[in-house]
């Protein structure tokens, strides 16, 4: 229990919360390995996960019609991908696959939310982690599209 504690410490979205609010978050946690090219969730799926990555790498990406994949990002340790599961009902937005072989902890929805309705100060830290975290995606989003407005690829 105490490695996966000091493995949820380290992932952003938990940064500064107590070891006590760690070992809760632990408790729900799931340990799962995925071999290169696997699809650990494909765009349309029910968003029922959030990942949080120990080793390897995920490649996130949408099929463009006529063109193939698009890799949107490829996240490796110490990242999350899935968090949109985590606040809201709808399908997953994009593809998940294995860019190289990983070992991710998979926090499960229901017990996500479970957890967080009977500890409300977890709640409210966790949520406000999340709020900076898709604020930085955003301005992550917003930097890339200048970009191709800039060089007249958008």
């Amino acid at each position: 229990m105490s490695e996966r504690v000091e493995q949820l410490s380290k992932i952003e979205l938990f940064s500064g919360l107590k070891p006590a609010a760690l070992e809760l978050i632990a408790k729900v946690a799931v340990e799962e390995s995925h071999a290169t090219g696997t699809k650990i969730f494909q765009h349309g799926d029910a968003g029922d996960k959030l990942y949080l990555i120990l080793e390897g790498k995920v490649r996130i990406s949408r099929d463009v019609a006529g063109m193939g994949e698009e890799a949107l990002a490829i996240l490796g340790p110490g990242q999350i991908f899935g968090e949109m599961a985590l606040l809201d009902e709808s399908a997953r937005s994009a593809d998940a696959r294995v860019h190289d072989r990983c070992r991710v902890l998979a926090i499960p929805k229901d017990g996500f939310d479970d957890l967080l309705f009977l500890h409300k100060d977890l709640a409210y830290e966790v949520l406000w982690n999340v709020v900076r975290l898709l604020a930085s995606r955003l301005r992550e989003t917003n930097d890339k599209l200048t970009f191709l407005t800039i060089s007249n690829k958008f």
